[in-house]
């Protein structure tokens, strides 16, 4: 075969959910030149990267690092190494997510119930309550912000809620983290995943976790090994502590990554970060409205760093996202499960969600829909935004 040309993507602005937009900066620390995996100043750079990432977390966790793979893999080093076979566990879905914790449960030999929540829904504590009473679970397993559907799931009072049960509370913080707040420690969880392309504005690749010293103590009292080496934290955790046990090869520019990532959240503060993923959140959900446009996800449960819209009668989902594509450089998430075909997903995550971000996907989209035959007003998406911006 010929020799193929010099690599030449495209350039897109990423509004799907995820992988978001890697801010400049974050490219720029991958650019810089490899050392060894075990070099000491790689070393250092591994301690630098945990102590950030437990302060972005608001966590002391000792075991607090990422796995070097995507968050799906985080996904699975949580469950394998908290479940044995035959432990109960209880897997709240509503969504494609929580459905893939249930599968993933499964396949690692949980005995598994289901809680189950109709699409766009969020759980409450008094049903949660009411299956931890009747189950007495080791492991309760909930998704912070289901990706599916822009559901934002309360819950800061949900540990302490686990920990009356003596279950242990597994969060997944994929399309959370870095985009609302996410307090391990205050909110007693005991254990999380998420991922470094969506609200880390990194590429994917990487999957900080965290255990909580509970987690931990389960781990360290399990009857049977660990299904898995490869994501065995009790092999990992001495690849990142003081021994620095060979393991594997870690990503190292994917750990530069990271760690400029992180220094990022960090310089901007974790509230102010917070408040602009909410306040441009606000801005598109105003714009979004005066084109016409409903979310799937019950009001007050709506995630701002990812934005679920109901398509309008009418019109083609995908013709739509091909035109953004294709005229504007701009890709933004169709439905995924019970919402495909029904919902386009919106992502304002990290280095995205800034005013002029929206303002240009605002415009593209009225475009977009009025080639549809949707009839709306003119600019009034984007005079909606503005209000918000200028109020």
């Amino acid at each position: 075969m010929p020799l193929p040309g010099q690599l030449n993507p495209p350039y897109r602005v990423l509004l799907g959910p995820g992988p978001s937009d890697v801010h400049p900066r974050v490219l720029g620390a991958m650019a810089m030149p490899l050392v060894g995996h075990l070099d000491p100043a790689f070393l250092e750079i591994m301690n630098e990267t945990q102590g950030m990432l437990r302060q972005a977390l608001h966590t002391q966790n000792p075991l607090t690092f990422p796995v070097s793979a995507t968050g799906m893999a985080g996904m699975e080093t949580c469950i394998v190494n908290l479940i044995e076979p035959g432990d109960k566990m209880v897997a709240c879905v509503k969504g494609y997510f929580g459905q893939r914790i249930a599968e993933v449960a499964t396949r690692a030999g949980a005995a598994l119930t289901k809680l189950e929540r109709p699409w766009g829904e969020v759980f409450d504590l008094n049903q949660i309550r009411d299956v931890l009473t009747k189950v007495r679970p080791k492991v309760l397993a909930i998704v912070h912000a289901e990706t599916s559907t822009g559901a934002w799931q309360p819950i800061e009072d949900l540990g302490k809620l686990c920990h009356e049960f003596d279950t242990l509370l597994l969060v997944d913080t994929v399309t959370a983290f870095g985009c609302v707040p996410l307090k391990l420690d205050a909110w007693q969880i005991d254990a999380m995943y998420s991922c470094s392309q969506k609200g880390l504005s990194c590429p994917p690749g990487l999957s900080p976790v965290s255990f909580s010293p509970r987690a931990l103590e389960a781990i360290q009292k399990r009857k049977t090994k660990v299904q898995s080496w490869y994501f065995d934290v009790t092999l990992l955790s001495h690849y990142w502590d003081a021994d620095r046990f060979y393991h594997h090869t870690a990503p190292i520019t994917m750990i530069y990554a990271l760690r400029e990532g992180l220094r990022l959240m960090l310089e901007e503060g974790l509230q102010a970060r917070w408040d602009r993923h909410l306040r441009n959140h606000r801005a598109l959900k105003a714009a979004l409205i005066a084109l016409g446009l409903t979310y799937s996800a019950a009001e007050g449960h709506q995630l701002p760093q990812l934005n679920a819209v109901r398509i309008p009668a009418g019109v083609d989902d995908l013709a739509v996202r091909k035109k953004l594509l294709a005229d504007f450089g701009i890709e933004v998430g169709g439905g995924l499960g019970d919402f495909k075909g029904k919902v386009w997903r919106i992502g304002l995550m990290g280095y995205n969600s800034r005013p002029n971000v929206v303002l240009l996907i605002l415009a593209a989209l009225e475009q977009c829909l009025q080639a549809q035959g949707v009839k709306i007003n003119a600019g009034a998406a984007v005079a909606a935004a503005n209000r918000v911006y200028g109020g």
